[in-house]
């Protein structure tokens, strides 16, 4: 097996946890978010979102790009100059743990003035009871991210992706049962965030990833952060394209909008989930690829990885697309259900950033975070202008279409710098027939669907993806990488994929 093989087992082998880790996570958020939708009234599900919005906004701030920046540097670290990797990782925590409280304190302050703003009763008190939770998010992501650079990936799934959902779940169902009121969900979600990132410190020491004493280097400190700046402004536009549509229909209508909206926008950003699963050993792998000068590897792992992460998100795409109504009233009930149409829309936008790959990792493995930057930048700035133009002419399906051109104009950007700086792009033969396929398929369901229960939904959505893998295996679309990704996940899970294997290699290209 050559070295992109064992580039792509590997990174099946890691996205079998993260993903199993993902969905968790996913399960248990979602889980939460539906308790106060359902349990409190849109208004303040409405305000919930902003604040956690606004958390995530500081938060990035706060982290300064290293939860990217770190991994890489401790990638590079580990094969060129091993020594200096302890005070390599004392030094970004000590970074991200003050600015984490600096930014903690400014969110507190300034809670009084961001209320009003977003025409909302609830924020100044919701911001200061959530604010002190902000170093301990900030700690958890950094831990997560030094062992991601050490090529590891169940610390994420205990310390990220587990604990922080589950013990915030607990918390608040037990709160909930109590008959404690609204403000006691973010009493609980610091009190989860608290515990999370002690029991992770715990965790991170016993392994013998972290220095027992920290060690700052001001050498070291301006290296990371020259390198990672970039990184926590891309980060930030990140947030700005993500949440500007529910900053701004708080600023422009009221919370209860902002809960409507957030009936669509979350199940919409569950599209990317096996994009980030895949991504998360990606980017050391591809890193590695980049430094010994082998682009065709690197070529190769990245078409491979955006086709497969295409077929998983397909049927979920073809569900949310098609029957809106449907995936709403299942997460969050009928009172949501006239966000459907700005859920279509979402979806497509996300749909698109699936199907352009592992884009803007790419770009940070071959040292290149500032084209990042840039692409963010421009689609940030239509993101907003286009908000302040449609949400007061067409409300949250106005939001939804600022929020999808975004994501589209980024990646097109990313996509094209990756290209035309490595000659690297997702788009081969195979895959382009694959996407056809999905095209056809789609416009067939939406064209001939009918009003349904969900069950007929899910049911239907079956069927399609059934008929959709015979097409593309008849088109010829298999290629060799794919059995090595199946081989990895044979061994990884100790099942036999024979047959499934002796399948595909009748249809390879």
């Amino acid at each position: 097996m050559d070295e992109t093989g064992k580039a792509l087992q590997k990174v099946a082998r890691g996205m079998g946890i993260v993903l199993v880790g993902t969905v968790i996570s996913m399960f248990l958020t979602f889980l939460s978010r539906a308790l106060i939708a359902r349990y409190f009234d849109r208004y303040q599900y409405g305000s919930f979102t902003l604040t956690m919005t606004i958390m995530s906004i500081a938060m990035t701030v706060a982290l300064l790009g290293l939860q990217s920046g770190l991994p890489r540097e401790i990638s590079l670290y580990l094969r060129e100059r091993k020594e200096d990797v302890p005070a390599l990782v004392s030094t970004g925590l000590t970074m991200a743990i003050i600015a984490s409280v600096i930014m903690a304190m400014v969110t507190a302050y300034l809670s009084p003035y961001i209320s009003p703003l977003l025409n909302d009763r609830y924020l100044s008190e919701t911001l200061r009871l959530a604010a002190p939770a902000l170093p301990f998010m900030v700690l958890t992501m950094l831990l997560v991210a030094i062992s991601r650079g050490y090529g590891r990936v169940r610390e994420n799934l205990y310390f990220r992706n587990l604990l922080p959902p589950l013990l915030f779940f607990l918390i608040l169902i037990t709160g909930i049962l109590l008959g404690f009121g609204f403000t006691f969900v973010f009493i609980a979600y610091v009190i989860s965030q608290f515990l999370s990132s002690g029991i992770a410190t715990i965790g991170m020491i016993r392994l013998g990833l972290l220095p027992r004493r920290l060690h700052f280097s001001p050498r070291l400190a301006k290296e990371l952060f020259l390198f990672s700046f970039p990184l926590m402004l891309t980060g930030i536009l990140d947030y700005v394209m993500g949440w500007t549509d529910s900053l701004m229909l708080g600023y422009y209508f009221n919370p209860d909008i902002v809960g409507l909206y957030n009936g669509a926008a979350p199940i919409a950003r569950l599209l990317p989930l096996f994009l980030n699963s895949m991504g998360f050993l990606y980017m050391p792998i591809a890193t590695a690829f980049f430094t010994k000068g082998d682009i065709e590897g690197m070529d190769k792992l990245y078409r491979t990885t955006a086709r497969w992460v295409f077929l998983l998100t397909f049927p979920v795409f073809m569900f949310v697309f098609v029957f809106p109504e449907s995936a709403i009233g299942l997460f969050f009930g009928p009172k949501y259900v006239e966000a459907a149409t700005a859920l279509r829309i979402l979806s497509a936008g996300f749909m698109f950033h699936v199907i352009m790959g592992l884009n803007g990792m790419s770009l940070i493995a071959i040292g290149e975070p500032r084209a990042n930057l840039i692409g963010n930048i421009f689609a940030a700035t239509a993101n907003i202008v286009l908000n302040v133009l449609l949400i007061p002419l067409y409300g949250i399906e106005g939001a939804a279409v600022a929020t999808a051109v975004s994501y589209i104009m980024a990646n097109i950007y990313r996509t094209w710098q990756l290209y035309r700086k490595t000659g690297v792009h997702p788009f081969g033969r195979n895959y382009l027939k694959v996407l056809m396929a999905g095209l056809t398929m789609i416009i067939i369901m939406v064209t001939t669907r009918v009003n349904s229960g969900v069950m007929t939904a899910v049911a239907a959505t079956l069927v399609a993806y059934v008929l959709y893998l015979p097409v593309i295996l008849l088109a010829k679309t298999v290629e060799k990488e794919d059995v090595e990704l199946l081989e990895a996940i044979e061994a990884k899970f100790g099942v036999n994929l024979r047959p499934v294997k002796k399948l595909l290699l009748r249809f390879v290209s």
